[in-house]
């Protein structure tokens, strides 16, 4: 099996108490990296999330991200009354005491679960799509400073060392775009063909040191 497909309205509804219904799809999918469920409330009033602080013997100790799918509900976090709807992501860490009631007919709160720090080290290419804005604003500094705090968990992958050559050299770095090229040609060769054609390099080309494209065969 590669994949699996499935609509919310083919989960089962299983009841939660206070009129509300929980929803299984971590159990549905058979999700192992994360914890992931749903809650319906068809009526206004329903209970969608039950007062808890993730450090009962029943809980699994989870940071917890709320999105409400659709409808409105009214969650209580930390005795703060929160109003939330379609749309709204809600983060609330173990400890924290949350409950959520639907606000409007037809709510449904998606709720995904982890242990802090379970789902670390990121994946590389979040850290060069955080530098992204500041690439596309001229920033160059700040990019290579956001994507700079990926090499702590991925130190020598290509195309996080490719990103940084490229911001460097824009930032005229020229010593720093270098190496980063260096270390992204050795770890992936099919970033020298990037490099063929590649504007952001173009200040640090001339230099005899940049690395050139292997010829062919």
């Amino acid at each position: 099996m590669t994949h699996t497909v499935l609509h919310l309205d083919d989960v089962d509804r299983i009841t939660a108490g206070g009129a509300g219904w929980w929803r299984p799809i971590r159990r549905a999918l058979g999700v192992t990296a994360f914890g992931v469920n749903a809650y319906t409330g068809d009526e206004a009033g329903a209970e969608l999330i039950e007062r808890h602080d993730e450090t009962s013997f029943g809980a699994g100790r989870h940071e917890e991200l709320y999105l409400v799918l659709s409808g409105s509900a009214a969650f209580s976090v930390g005795g703060e009354e929160l109003d939330a709807p379609t749309g709204t992501l809600v983060l609330v860490p173990p400890g924290t005491e949350r409950a959520a009631t639907a606000a409007a007919p037809g709510t449904t709160v998606l709720v995904i679960g982890g242990r802090p720090g379970a789902a670390l080290p990121v994946s590389p290419y979040e850290h060069w799509y955080a530098a992204q804005p500041h690439y596309e604003a001229g920033d160059y500094e700040r990019a290579v400073a956001v994507a700079s705090e990926g090499l702590t968990d991925w130190p020598e992958h290509p195309s996080l060392h490719y990103q940084l050559a490229c911001y460097e050299a824009l930032a005229g770095h020229r010593e720093e775009a270098i190496r980063h090229l260096r270390i992204a040609y050795d770890n992936n060769p099919a970033t020298r063909e990037w490099a063929t054609d590649d504007e952001d390099l173009d200040s640090i080309r001339d230099d005899p040191r940049f690395p050139k494209p292997k010829a062919s065969p």
